[in-house]
């Protein structure tokens, strides 16, 4: 793969017509498999139940996150009055609830305005990836991604399609020295999720590398306006300067561990008793020997930005009481995905293979209401 895929500014206008020739493949790629899991979500559905759809298409894909992102957009982060306060909603940035009630305006369902969100933000997602990995590698990074295991959660009403919409144009921005547009992008990145933070630096970094022009230099504290504002409106409505962190906490356990500890209570979990989420805390292991490669590898080529933005939020993960949602994390490790498109025929066929089969599984588990990551 090249240093600089997708490069700077001068070589990206000399080649101007290119990137725009990959939006089409792009796009199709996006919705082809877009309909494959609708059809298969629909197929496993009526073999499941034996043809008695005892739940909606739509109750079948508003699983998990879903239902509280949906509930934020519904009553704030007060949750539903008519149910026990959830202390666990603050862990979750307002950019998609916003948006949710925003479409819901037009929208009459509450489900289908999340689906049509993560429809929309994809589509503009893999487009952006496409330009970034150029001729070459784009379109086979996009369909990497959407073959991907986790890629159940980019058809799904989760954030991690709206963060990849506005996180990949701002890194191409950058890449572009368009700081400005830029840092725009980069904000909307960080209303919908921490990992805005991450992004943020490590734009720090590419501009520090590839750019110093000084005089751009205040546009870089743009992104961490939006996570400030909603620090700010958590403490006035709790009293809390760090709601969100307890909101982690409180929620779903997660608090600040030793590597090791972290590691051994996952393994704990990964290898021990057998239960419902044995499979899951594996794939988080798997996840977790994916980021740390990733990371090394990308130290080891002087790829500087991006090891600050894949290594910052995976030492965030690998250092929680246990490990969680690192298998989903690697959506939104573009660079992985690039990697992977820049790779050799047989090793890219390799992956593809094994990723359609754990695809199809998480398909399957999510859309039963089964734990998927």
């Amino acid at each position: 793969m090249a240093a600089r895929t997708g490069g700077g500014p001068a070589g990206t206008r000399s080649r101007a017509p290119v990137p725009h020739r990959l939006d089409r493949p792009a796009l199709g790629a996006w919705a082809g498999t877009r309909l494959g899991v609708l059809v298969l979500s629909v197929s496993v559905a009526a073999i499941w139940s034996y043809g008695d759809f005892k739940d909606s298409f739509l109750e079948r894909w508003t699983q998990w996150d879903v239902d509280l992102f949906i509930e934020i957009a519904k009553y704030g982060y007060r949750g539903d009055p008519g149910r026990p306060p959830d202390a666990g909603l603050p862990a979750f940035f307002p950019g998609l609830p916003i948006l949710i009630r925003t479409v819901h305006y037009a929208v009459p369902s509450w489900e289908l305005s999340a689906l049509l969100i993560s429809l929309v933000a994809g589509g503009v997602a893999m487009v952006a990836l496409a330009r970034l990995g150029g001729a070459g590698t784009g379109p086979k990074a996009v369909l990497a991604l959407l073959l991907s295991p986790y890629a159940v959660f980019l058809f799904a009403g989760y954030s991690e399609s709206l963060f990849l919409a506005f996180a990949i144009p701002a890194w191409l921005l950058a890449r572009q020295h368009r700081w400005e547009a830029a840092m725009l992008c980069a904000m909307g990145a960080a209303c919908v999720r921490v990992t805005g933070i991450f992004l943020a630096v490590a734009l720090i970094v590419e501009f520090l590398v590839n750019d110093r022009r000084w005089r751009l230099s205040p546009l870089l504290v743009m992104p961490f306006l939006p996570v400030a504002v909603y620090t700010l409106y958590q403490w006035r409505r709790t009293g809390d300067w760090l709601a969100w962190q307890h909101a982690q906490q409180e929620g779903w356990g997660r608090s600040l561990a030793w590597p090791w500890e972290a590691f051994h209570t996952t393994w704990q979990a990964a290898f021990g008793e057998h239960n419902e989420f044995t499979g899951a805390f594996r794939v988080e292991l798997a996840g977790a020997v994916v980021g740390v490669a990733l990371t090394c590898w990308l130290l080891f080529r002087r790829r500087w930005p991006e090891a600050v933005y894949v290594g910052l939020p995976l030492a965030s993960l690998l250092t929680s009481a246990f490990y969680l949602s690192i298998g989903r994390a690697t959506l939104l490790w573009w660079p992985l995905w690039l990697a992977i498109g820049a790779s050799r025929r047989p090793v890219y066929a390799v992956v593809i293979l094994l990723s359609v089969p754990l695809l199809v599984w998480e398909i399957v588990l999510f859309t039963s209401g089964s734990w998927a990551g």
